[in-house]
């Protein structure tokens, strides 16, 4: 089953995919939100699920396809390569992740790798994730998050804490409104829609952890 709210790339990866006779798309999902629905309807193998949809991210919508279906294998197929990305999918419970633009063999052996109970990185991220496992989750906060400024970073591990804007204003010697503008970039650099979402995003390369 194809997750993604293109559906023009919906049809091509379809295509492609069917085109091998090495897998059929039985069912597809623009939203985070129909994931469960269809896979209910569909019984899929595997889920290939974009990173960026418009409800949840798709890491939120393979946590909880974990929690309901842990044994269904999901594969990240997505345009995003930065390592922020590529922990958190996989601390999701995603066992593969490939970027948008490998070719059609790469991504079907990535479907059979993690069908038959493997996982699989693309090629081109591969050589980062042992450094990224190997270091300190807070050290490496805006390594992982490199879209994140340092105060951005900041902001976000006392959300992680559980702070609302008053108390993180307060903390960082800031106005609760330059907070709100610095917590609205958050949620859009990270592609979530609440606090709850952020959290989890946080917690996955251990900020707040000490909360």
């Amino acid at each position: 089953m194809i997750v993604d709210d293109h559906p023009l790339f919906r049809e091509g990866l379809k295509a492609a995919l069917e085109s091998t006779r090495g897998a059929i798309v039985v069912g597809e999902a623009e939203t985070g939100g129909a994931v469960p629905d269809a896979v209910a309807e569909h019984r899929p193998d595997v889920v290939v699920m974009d990173l960026s949809l418009p409800d949840v991210s798709g890491i939120e919508a393979t946590r909880r396809l974990a929690d309901t279906h842990p044994g269904l294998p999901v594969l990240m197929l997505t345009m995003s390569d930065d390592d922020g990305s590529l922990l958190a999918a996989l601390q999701a419970g995603a066992r593969g992740y490939v970027v948008k633009g490998a070719g059609s063999e790469e991504v079907l052996h990535a479907l059979r790798t993690v069908a038959a109970g493997g996982a699989v990185i693309g090629s081109d991220i591969a050589a980062r994730l042992s450094a990224l496992l190997s270091g300190g989750h807070r050290r490496d906060a805006e390594q992982l998050f490199p879209a994140l400024t340092s105060r951005e970073v900041e902001v976000l591990e006392l959300i992680a804490k559980g702070h609302d804007n008053r108390r993180i204003a307060r903390e960082l010697v800031l106005s609760e409104k330059t907070v709100r503008n610095h917590v609205t970039h958050v949620f859009e650099k990270l592609q979530v829609t609440s606090r709850a979402e952020a959290v989890a995003r946080a917690r996955d390369v251990g900020l707040g952890e000490d909360a």
